[in-house]
């Protein structure tokens, strides 16, 4: 048999239950073997009934001596007791606990999980269970799939699915590895077909544990694979360079109330590399809150029009974005470069003349949100697309507004903290550049944690600085 075997030849699988993994993407035996089980229960680690402690998450292999519905206030209470020959637990469910009596039968065995209450003997509520039986290897790894509804309901559940893994294991399945032996041996890495098998069957958790490195590094070298080969062809892709500095640079930068910061500067410097080359850049601005990500946009901003080219600034939010519009338009104002705002909830009259604008070249720069993607907004030079919070917007988003333009520049910021190894992996079609250093004018940030006894204290603080016209902003958890 090979990996591109259709799991339809697979014994137990009728065509309902065929239908029902071809929904979950799972059609053939390639499919099946990367439908990995959420999680593993080693059985090393199972609790005794007759050593739980109140208030403790625990695992527990137990089988069922009874169940039954018990009626409440407010409806009815459904109660499974269970036995591992050390003690009894009773496991509860309110309303009815409808899906599980249909899955039940007294002797069946379950992996229980959850945690210990007492109420005249131990309790777990609402607890996380699997069927299992003895055909799972005694003393080893237990494999936990991920199941839907319609999965159970035709019988998918996980005895069934560890006995289709186990069919295409037995029907001597090949399996070819990725790399050479001497790729495996410098990394310590298992053989594929070995790291496939101990996913699915592992004895003890040494065996888990390389079959799952070996899995992980493959999923990591795919990702870099596939990014490494996203960066080609950006580069591959020739736009116009921006060659010049342009009029406008050096007239902002110097009439500016404060002095840009080193990390400013360097970045400054390697976005205008960037710019200079012909191809298309594509860069990640990373820094806090406060930072000046913004004066460092407005100043790119101003060597993409110094080089007849359009700037298209898209933020995530109305507000965010009217903050923009108000910063560019400051500056921009003292050099004379046109500077719209283009947001959803705008007057069709105001609305039809930034996009004559825009499309005529006489607006240099537009600030705005999604708006900025609508099939209506036709640029004539676009040549810089800058992006703020890019995580907020799909990758359909974004190539949407480069789409505007002929392979225009790319400039994304983010505030969000990215670890390096995350922003390689992830960002790692785009270069990066981080601005690690905070303005000298900046006033320093106090935290301070208030007990709750205190509170009023807060609240009078609060009341004084509005009395001096100041502001402040109270933010409630959605969840408590």
């Amino acid at each position: 048999m090979e990996l591109s075997s259709p799991v339809s030849i697979i014994n137990g699988l009728g065509p309902t239950r065929v239908k029902i993994l071809n929904e979950r993407g799972i059609f053939t035996y390639s499919d099946m073997l990367y439908y990995f089980p959420r999680k593993h229960l080693d059985r090393t680690s199972v609790n005794s009934i007759n050593k739980l402690v109140k208030g403790e998450l625990v695992t527990i292999i137990a089988s069922i001596e009874t169940f039954g519905e018990k009626p409440i206030k407010r409806g009815k209470i459904f109660q499974v007791i269970v036995s591992d020959g050390t003690g009894l637990v009773t496991l509860s469910w309110f309303n009815g606990g409808k899906y599980i009596k249909k899955m039940i039968k007294i002797g069946q065995k379950l992996v229980i999980f959850g945690k210990v209450e007492w109420f005249n003997g131990f309790v777990i509520t609402h607890p996380e269970i699997e069927i299992i039986d003895d055909s799972v290897s005694s003393g080893g790894i237990i494999p936990i799939y991920p199941l839907t509804k319609e999965m159970a309901s035709v019988g998918l559940e996980q005895r069934r699915l560890r006995k289709t893994i186990q069919f295409i294991f037995d029907s001597h399945i090949s399996i070819s590895d990725f790399f050479s032996e001497l790729i495996l041996k410098k990394y310590k890495l298992i053989p594929l077909d070995k790291a496939l098998r101990l996913i699915h069957c592992s004895k003890n958790n040494n065996e888990l544990k390389s079959a799952i490195r070996r899995l992980k590094f493959d999923e990591h070298f795919f990702l870099q694979l596939l990014v490494a080969l996203k960066k080609y062809n950006i580069q591959k892709v020739g736009t116009k360079a921006l060659l010049y500095i342009g009029p406008y640079f050096k007239i902002i930068s110097e009439s500016l109330s404060f002095e840009l910061t080193k990390a400013q500067k360097k970045v400054i410097q390697e976005i205008h590399d960037d710019l200079k080359i012909s191809r298309p850049m594509n860069r990640l601005i990373q820094g806090d809150v406060g930072c000046g990500k913004t004066i460092v946009a407005i100043l790119v901003s101003s060597l993409a029009v110094g080089n007849n080219r359009q700037v298209a600034v898209m933020a995530p939010t109305e507000i965010l974005a009217r903050q923009h519009y108000s910063s560019f338009k400051n500056e921009f104002d003292k050099v004379n470069i046109t500077c719209c705002l283009l947001v959803g909830k705008m007057k069709k009259t105001e609305r039809v003349s930034i996009l004559k604008g825009i499309k005529r070249g006489t607006i240099s720069v537009v600030v705005g949100t999604h708006a900025l993607i609508q099939e209506d907004i036709e640029f004539k030079t676009l040549g810089l697309a800058i992006i703020d919070e890019q995580h907020r917007f799909g990758v359909n988003q974004r190539l949407k507004l480069q789409e505007k333009g002929d392979n225009p520049h790319l400039m994304s910021m983010t505030a969000t903290p990215i670890p390096r190894t995350l922003s390689i992996t992830y960002h790692g079609d785009m270069d990066l550049s981080i601005i690690d250093e905070l303005p000298k004018n900046r006033i320093p940030v106090t935290t301070k944690v208030v007990d709750q006894i205190k509170i009023e204290k807060v609240y009078d603080f609060i009341k004084t600085k509005i009395a001096l016209g100041r502001q402040a902003i109270i933010v409630y958890p959605l969840v408590k």
